[in-house]
């Protein structure tokens, strides 16, 4: 089995965390983590294009082969949800944009796959983190991301994988392939 190297990001405005795991059938190890910041006081395209910018660099320096992105929740503030959404949308861009595959995860499902439960906080979550991955110490945004990218090894399909059959024009099924 070859080992499958992934980028975890947890988008957001302020703080955009990132991790990269490699994943070799149940295995994980860490290989790096971090947090993109981006300077409350600039304008909001200045602050989205710093997070596309640091991404793509990360995807640089890290080579990895897939990413994944956790979804972002519905906040009471109109307003701070759509700018998360956007920061979501350059962190679901920039691994796109580098040709990598991108995995969507909602948080429940994230929190579910690394602590047992869709409701756990960010200090489980870290805990967790450093339980499956021996010696890292990441915190917060970093945590989140990593965990991101755990959530995503263990949903994967391998490549070749048919992810649903569809009805051809002439009646015919087809296997939809990644």
């Amino acid at each position: 089995m070859t080992a499958v190297r992934i980028l975890g990001i947890d988008p957001g405005l302020n703080r955009t965390g990132w991790g990269v795991i490699e994943s070799e059938g149940n295995r994980l190890r860490h290989i790096a983590h971090g947090v993109v910041t981006s300077d409350p006081a600039a304008a909001l395209s200045d602050r989205l294009s710093s997070i596309y910018s640091e991404l793509a660099k990360i995807i640089a320096i890290w080579t990895p082969q897939e990413a994944a992105v956790e979804e972002v929740f519905v906040n009471k503030n109109p307003g701070s949800t759509l700018k998360l959404g956007m920061a979501r949308g350059v962190a679901l861009l920039a691994p796109a944009m580098a040709g990598l595959a991108v995995g969507e995860y909602a948080a429940n499902l994230v929190k579910k796959s690394v602590v047992g439960t869709g409701h756990a906080d960010k200090t489980q979550i870290a805990m967790m983190v450093a339980m499956l991955l021996p010696g890292v110490k990441a915190k917060a945004d970093a945590a989140d991301a990593l965990a991101v990218a755990i959530c995503h090894a263990h949903h994967r399909l391998p490549p070749g994988a048919v992810l649903a059959l569809r009805t051809s024009g002439r009646g015919e099924l087809q296997a939809v392939r990644r």
